[in-house]
């Protein structure tokens, strides 16, 4: 596994990022109505041409796999791709976030079971809570930093 900061956004990794996004959303975000996961997917594309820091994981056969965004001291997003699931891949790349970029922040669906238990076992604690989600729909997110 490699962690690569990336500083040029080709279209073809961009597609390779929605792929490894979709294939974690599908596995996670059950709740999500098909609509709604095809409107996030245009908001998602344009995130990761705008998120400040970004960087992928690549497996030993230099295929994407994971990847994170950040702006600041907050994770603005975390995906691995489902097949990659559950092998530290996700621990692996949210600590070298806290320990190099001083991620300290995050937010997660709070029907998103897997996730929050993740950010949990990590250290993270909720802290705040909307309603909504940053589309607008009625999905809860929790806010969650270190403590």
């Amino acid at each position: 596994m490699k962690i690569i900061e990336i500083q040029d956004r080709t279209p073809r990794l961009i597609q390779e990022l929605i792929r490894v996004w979709e294939s974690s959303v599908r596995a996670t975000h059950l709740f999500f109505s098909q609509r709604e996961l095809e409107e996030v997917k245009g908001n998602v594309r344009q995130s990761i041409v705008e998120i400040p820091s970004l960087l992928i994981v690549e497996n030993d056969d230099k295929i994407l796999i994971a990847f994170m965004g950040l702006e600041k001291e907050k994770l603005k997003m975390l995906y691995v791709a489902n097949e990659s699931r559950g092998k530290g891949n996700g621990r692996r790349l949210l600590t070298h976030g806290i320990d190099n970029y001083q991620i300290r922040e995050l937010t997660v669906n709070e029907q998103n079971s897997l996730a929050r238990g993740f950010y949990e076992h990590m250290g993270f604690k909720v802290y705040d809570r909307s309603d909504l989600d940053e589309q607008g729909y009625p999905y809860p997110i929790l806010f969650m930093r270190l403590p």
